[in-house]
């Protein structure tokens, strides 16, 4: 969610040339699918941050602003980012190597700890937060309009931008040929394997002490805010035609303005905004924040952000979704591999959009405990671990997704299903469905 661009922080540049329908969709199809041959990686490491002597207490305001302060004047590689919430965000440079990306990431993760500790806070890895209700840090205008709007779908918005975190693994868009490596496969492997990648990694089924039911609690906030929001465009047909009709007939979140609160406007789409040209005509910077103010769970941004991972527990925790996700990718065998292996999973979406399709929502629910969802996951990892090494992937990262494969993958247990058992010998009664997300 976070931006690190001027009119994201807050700012509002003057208004420009209008933008057309047709400008829309050529901008869209052009920027948002840079294809080429796959060469770099990034990730994006969202963390919770929490007290260390008193982690039931959550973090005062004035603690993290003084932490973040610090931490502004410190030299990192990665952008460091603050969410809603005042969770942490760091997100990687373009690498040529997972064994780069990884190199880069850890050692800037080693300067904020060490920066967090003086301040007596560290970093927690989990996709929501299983204690605190939901209290945002940053007011800008920005985040005063998202707030506005996602209000009106009911109370998951809120937790969405002030109590979750993830892993985001940015991978190029591909060839433009077909292939295992062309855009179009690279695509539909995304919004498929996808559902493989919540049920391995689902790491958030506790909020306010309390079992949700859900594995990843993360994401069913996201299914919940709604398809315009935060859904897939349609499965079938081009990407770029069907990502640039998905733009024009999402909903406008805010209108920016120089002063004063931002419009939040009532089901006006992007589409309606170009041709009523009401309360003013939108620009090409609007078009470029409505972009921003999209989060589906693949998002094209010339590269392809693959948002549907949970934080993940540990230190290093966040190195395992990164290396699969970009040996299944990247390597043009196991993409392959991924691909026929993933295939029959795709009619259990009966052709609507993720999230918002059973596949997903049983990948969120159910985690592992799906059969189908964990035969592929254990096959997927496998096939991963096996191109490591043709990745160039040192004996730490093969160690660490071989630990995970046998740790939570083989016998069908993610992360969420040590959180659950935790919580059941600590306060057993506290294990139920009875929370409202």
């Amino acid at each position: 969610m976070s931006d690190s661009s001027a009119a994201a922080a807050g700012g509002c540049p003057q208004p420009r040339t209008a933008v057309t329908e047709p400008e829309v969709e050529a901008l869209v199809r052009g920027i948002c699918f840079k294809t080429g041959p796959p060469r770099t990686l990034g990730v994006e490491v969202e963390w919770l941050v929490h007290e260390l002597r008193q982690p039931e207490l959550p973090v005062t305001p004035a603690r993290l602003a003084a932490a973040y302060a610090d931490l502004r004047a410190v030299s990192l590689r990665s952008a460091l980012t603050v969410e809603p919430g005042g969770q942490l965000e760091l997100s990687s440079p373009p690498a040529a190597s997972l064994t780069e990306c990884v190199g880069i990431v850890s050692a800037d993760l080693d300067t904020v700890r060490a920066v967090l500790r003086g301040h007596g806070l560290g970093l927690l890895g989990i996709g929501h937060d299983p204690r605190h209700p939901p209290r945002r840090y940053l007011h800008q205008p920005r985040y005063d309009a998202m707030e506005a709007y996602l209000d009106r779908s009911g109370p998951s918005g809120r937790r969405m931008m002030c109590s979750s975190a993830s892993v985001q693994v940015c991978l190029d868009a591909g060839y433009e040929e077909p292939g295992p490596l062309g855009h179009g496969r690279r695509w539909w492997l995304a919004h498929t394997l996808g559902a493989v990648l919540v049920a391995a990694f689902a790491n958030s089924p506790i909020a306010l002490d309390r079992a949700t039911g859900w594995r990843s609690t993360r994401q069913l906030m996201w299914a919940q805010i709604g398809p315009g929001r935060a859904g897939a465009p349609s499965p079938d047909g081009d990407p770029r035609t069907a990502w640039a009709r998905h733009v024009l007939d999402a909903p406008v979140m805010c209108i920016r303005r120089e002063s004063g609160p931002w419009e939040v406007p009532d089901d006006l789409t992007f589409r309606e905004w170009i041709r009523t040209g009401a309360p003013r005509p939108p620009t090409h910077e609007d078009l470029d924040y409505h972009i921003s103010t999209l989060f589906p769970p693949v998002r094209p941004r010339g590269h392809l952000e693959l948002r549907m991972i949970d934080a993940q527990p540990g230190e290093d925790g966040w190195i395992v979704p990164l290396a699969v996700t970009a040996a299944l990718f990247d390597d043009a065998q196991a993409a392959e591999t991924a691909y026929r292996t993933v295939k029959p999973l795709a009619e259990r979406s009966l052709g609507r959009p993720a999230p918002h399709n059973p596949l997903w929502a049983a990948a969120a629910r159910d985690g592992l405990a799906d059969p189908e969802l964990h035969e592929a996951a254990v096959v997927c990892f496998t096939t991963a671990l096996d191109a490591l090494p043709r990745l160039g992937a040192g004996p730490e990262v093969r160690d660490a997704v071989a630990g995970y494969l046998e740790r939570h993958v083989l016998p069908a247990r993610s992360p969420a299903d040590v959180l659950l058992d935790r919580l059941t010998a600590e306060a057993p009664s506290a294990h139920g469905k009875d929370i409202r997300l």
